[in-house]
């Protein structure tokens, strides 16, 4: 399926470049770019488009904010977070906004591909090199967070973690799909998460899973 893309980053010769290369190996389409958050929720009225790349680190708003401004204006946008190591400190930030997808900037383009078909087919996706990044980190932070999560819910959410749909989880656990969605929705409500991607930060958190 081909994809309506914007390039949000504040580097010309980056937004080039990845352009080049979607429009090369892929069916999808660039249909915008811009080099500010301020520029991007400036065209952001009327814009044809199901995925943003998003960098973090621009002059002015940075990602966070502008990816949070976006989606309450266009909830059904799905944004792919653009970093370099050493910014797993914003992650935090970048998932509480909504983004669904992380994905470092010298990434190959085969990884870009697989990013934008897991978050618009499955719903996120997390690079695996800043993954373990963040893992290594939380450790580090020893974080302790008091998990309101009942064992049932547990089982679900590690489902989740590793990709499973709904249905698959159903059909594994031997439960009903309707069953599924409810502590799915009982998840996200007890976590405050908004989304898998924050989901699978959580479950990180406070180990229910490992990396």
């Amino acid at each position: 399926m081909s994809y309506r893309i914007v390039l949000v980053d504040d580097h010309a010769l980056f937004r080039t470049g990845l352009r080049g290369l979607l429009e090369h190996s892929t069916d999808h389409t660039v249909v915008a770019e811009a080099a500010s958050g301020e520029e991007f929720l400036g065209m952001l009225q009327g814009l044809e488009a199901d995925l943003v790349f998003m960098d973090f680190s621009m002059p002015g708003m940075d990602g966070a904010e502008t990816t949070e401004r976006a989606l309450e204006r266009r909830p059904d946008l799905r944004i792919i977070t653009l970093s370099m190591f050493g910014e797993e400190s914003y992650y935090t930030r970048m998932v509480k906004a909504g983004a669904c997808g992380f994905l470092l900037k010298d990434s190959g383009i085969d990884e870009v591909i697989e990013a934008i078909d897991q978050v618009m087919t499955e719903g996120s996706y997390f690079s695996p090199q800043l993954l373990l990044s963040i893992t290594r980190r939380m450790h580090l932070e020893a974080t302790t967070l008091e998990d309101p999560l009942s064992e049932r819910e547990k089982e679900i959410l590690i489902a989740i973690c590793r990709g499973l749909s709904n249905q698959e989880i159903a059909d594994e656990l031997f439960i009903s799909k309707r069953t599924v969605d409810k502590h799915r929705a009982n998840i996200l409500e007890k976590t405050g998460c908004k989304n898998t991607a924050a989901l699978v930060v959580y479950a990180i958190r406070t180990g229910i899973v490992e990396v």
